[in-house]
């Protein structure tokens, strides 16, 4: 190895041991499950079907069959009449509930009869005959018990991960010892249907789904372990009950090397699943199924031909129901359709799955081109080694798309990724030096950031650029009220040295916080924490800046009053998520900062700060990220510019510092709140004179308490819309 190459071999090598790591399990890179996940979802999006699969159909309790029949949940009568429908008018093949019917239902009024007739009209005979007479018709479980026998008929049920036993669970489709070489998920608990209603039907399967990393879902566990014994999905259920088949374990091999693994067999058709017992989901596109209108099918409208001999799931699309999910096709995807693409895939036999070689694919092919690309790309022009890489990508990807079409999932990633950043990195790196970096640092970044991070930086310049990215920062704006007044009462030096001062003093604060000064305007300053140098608690430092900007401003005002100056307040408004931030600008004037949502938000934060006679507002990300500070919600508003209401909050401090009246005055308040969103003016006019007495004793203000008075003042004789809820809106910034 050459001496001349040894740096960027040595940082080559570097990157093929985390990939190796990484393709091992022994690290977890975030940024690459998710190009994986994208690679996979592209290459489902190429390559699924487009037509509708009439072998199952979803018969969809919708917004039109809400509308008819009445809100959820419907009476078990209605659900007899649907379930009588599909069985004796459009004779299905099988009928699969994604839904679960835990509690007796009580909606015919019985339950009250009955107790009448052992009291009140016990010795009434007449009563009793009538009663004898309607208890039939009248017991809707019964009723749709008797319904659930006259063909295939599977329920719905969940299992929990905390112990819960609610209702009876079917029988087992596998004992402990037939899926013992499985590490099937374990369930500590359930919630099943009513055992009348269980024992009427042939079986039931489970409807959890469990996301990805992302929250989107592209497995489902097919078995899931409970008390030992395995349980079988709704989808996987279903399609036993309508093929009337048996589930057994059973060895298949897998091409090209005629492995060996294991997979659930019902008769002739094979189920790949992983070690966990999952199987990837073989989607449609969106919708891939016929789906027809509950009312439609109770009342016998639906065409016989769609129905006959056909597998049914009933389920939901309503979003009252929230029976959607994120998937790769759509970002709704209604569940009960997941369940139909698994029947489909295993009807088909084209569930894919990974084979078990593939981690030690990986590892082979990582190590193999990691160590070639190592010693070969340094010696390459630019150009011949960009060549190389991309013929080796794109026989990877060819690679890839046949084990596709064979039905196998191999990871895309870490040899993709490999090709790609060996390239990249051989070909930059005669375009950075390391010292040239350092000499840079300073000027890029020392008129934003503290002397002391800029010295930090120094030690590793390739770090950090003013290239943008996305990042996750907080960002804070204050803002001088009520400067334009103060301003005209000064003579222009004044003004300058006024403002000087008040600025020097703010940012040495920030400074002092680990904060970056984006920018001043005027009287207004911006920051943000976060960037460039990574800060895993920028929220804390955010916060704990703008507390610490209040408190310095009693100081600052002690000397202005020395001066015969104006006495200063000032806003504080901070909030934390995904900004852009890097170098923007034109090629007249370029500057390093951020943009986004998240960033007006803040801004809008601090010009509502008066509205709230609070000195600082934040938003519902910055509280979420600091459990360890008390917080005061003021409000869920609507500010300009924004569709969605936001919750605003006033920060106290850190819990270990506060008081024990404060936090008592905290909680308070969100009783207040509480009584307020339920327009109960009463309790939460009382307690908010309360809190005024509380406050005056402890010398804190009272403004947000009388703001909220006159709010209730205004809504007992102007009472606001009967679906309000409660959030107040800004129509100015």
């Amino acid at each position: 190895m050459g001496i001349k190459y040894l740096s960027r071999r040595l940082v080559s090598l570097l990157i093929v041991i985390v990939l190796v790591l990484y393709s091992t399990g022994v690290v977890r890179l975030g940024v690459m499950d998710r190009l994986e996940a994208w690679s996979y979802d592209v290459r489902l999006l190429l390559t699924m079907p487009h037509n509708i699969d009439p072998r199952v159909v979803i018969v969809d309790i919708d917004e039109a069959s809400l509308k008819q029949v009445g809100r959820w949940p419907w009476g078990r009568d209605k659900l007899a009449q649907l379930t009588e429908s599909l069985f004796s008018h459009y004779h299905v093949a099988a009928v699969g509930y994604d839904l679960v019917f835990a509690e007796v239902d009580t909606s015919s009024g019985l339950a009250t009869l009955t107790q009448l007739a052992n009291s009140k009209f016990k010795n009434d005979a007449q009563f009793q005959q009538v009663l004898n007479h309607l208890r039939p018709s009248l017991d809707y479980d019964a009723r749709f018990a008797q319904a659930l026998t006259l063909a295939p008929a599977v329920l719905g049920y969940y299992f929990t991960p905390y112990p819960q036993q609610l209702g009876a669970l079917p029988k087992p489709v596998l004992t402990a010892e037939q899926t013992a070489r499985l590490q099937l998920p374990h369930a500590a608990g359930y919630g099943a249907n009513l055992s009348q209603l269980q024992q009427s039907a042939v079986s039931a399967g489970y409807f959890n789904m469990t996301a990805d990393f992302d929250g989107v879902t592209r497995q489902m566990d097919m078995l899931m372990r409970y008390q030992g014994a395995a349980y079988a999905s709704l989808s996987l259920a279903t399609l036993q009950a309508a093929m009337g088949t048996q589930l057994q374990l059973k060895s298949m091999r897998e091409p090209p090397f005629n492995t060996q693994r294991l997979a659930l067999a019902a008769d002739d058709m094979l189920i790949p699943v992983n070690t966990s017992g999952a199987a990837f989901v073989p989607y449609r596109a969106y919708p891939g199924y016929t789906y027809l209108s509950a009312i439609d099918v109770m009342a016998g409208r639906a065409p016989v031909a769609l129905l006959e001999n056909a597998i049914v799931l009933v389920g939901t699309t309503a979003p009252g129901l929230l029976d959607l999910r994120v998937t790769p096709v759509v970002q709704n995807y209604p569940g009960v359709e997941i369940h139909a693409n698994l029947i489909s895939g295993i009807l088909d036999g084209n569930l894919r799955y990974q084979p078990s070689y593939a981690r030690a694919l990986d590892m082979a092919l990582l190590l193999l081109l990691g160590l070639g690309l190592t010693l070969i790309l340094p010696k390459l022009t630019p150009l011949r080694g960009a060549l190389l890489s991309v013929a080796l990508a794109g026989s990877y990807v060819a690679v890839l798309a046949w084990a596709w079409q064979s039905n196998l999932v191999l990871n895309a990633a870490p040899v993709l990724v490999l090709i790609g950043v060996l390239m990249i990195l051989n070909m930059a790196w005669g375009y950075f030096a390391e010292s040239l970096a350092k000499r840079q640092i300073t000027g890029l970044f020392g008129q934003y950031v503290p002397p002391e991070l800029v010295d930090e930086m120094s030690h590793d310049p390739s770090k950090f650029n003013m290239r943008s990215e996305s990042k996750d920062l907080s960002i804070l704006f204050s803002d001088v009220r009520g400067f334009t007044t103060i301003s005209e009462g000064l003579t222009p030096q004044q003004l300058s040295d006024l403002l000087n001062e008040f600025l020097g003093a703010m940012t040495a604060v920030i400074h002092q916080h680990q904060g970056t000064i984006d920018k001043y305007m005027g009287d207004c300053i911006m920051a943000f924490w976060g960037a460039p140098l990574d800060n895993s608690h920028h929220a804390r430092d955010a916060v704990l800046a703008g507390l610490a900007m209040q408190a310095a401003l009693v100081t600052l005002n002690q000397r202005f009053a020395e001066k015969n100056w104006p006495q200063l307040h000032v806003g504080v408004g901070v909030n934390t998520g995904q900004v852009s931030v890097g170098n923007m600008g034109s090629t007249f004037r370029m500057a390093y900062t951020v943009m986004g949502d998240v960033v007006n938000l803040a801004s809008r934060l601090e010009g509502i700060t008066k509205q709230y006679d609070v000195g600082m507002v934040v938003g519902e990300n910055t509280v979420a990220a600091l459990p360890e500070m008390v917080f005061v919600e003021l409000d869920s508003v609507r500010v300009k510019g924004k569709l969605h209401p936001v919750k605003i909050y006033q920060p106290l401090g850190l819990r270990s510092d506060l008081a024990k009246p404060l936090l008592t005055l905290a909680d308070g308040f969100a009783s207040v709140l509480a009584a307020y969103r339920a327009q109960n003016w009463d309790a939460a006019q009382a307690e908010l004179e309360a809190m005024i007495k509380q406050a005056q004793t402890l010398d804190s203000p009272t403004g947000l308490y009388d703001i909220y008075l006159q709010r209730i003042s205004y809504f007992r004789t102007h009472p606001p819309a009967a679906d309000w809820d409660g959030v107040w809106v800004f129509e100015s910034k």
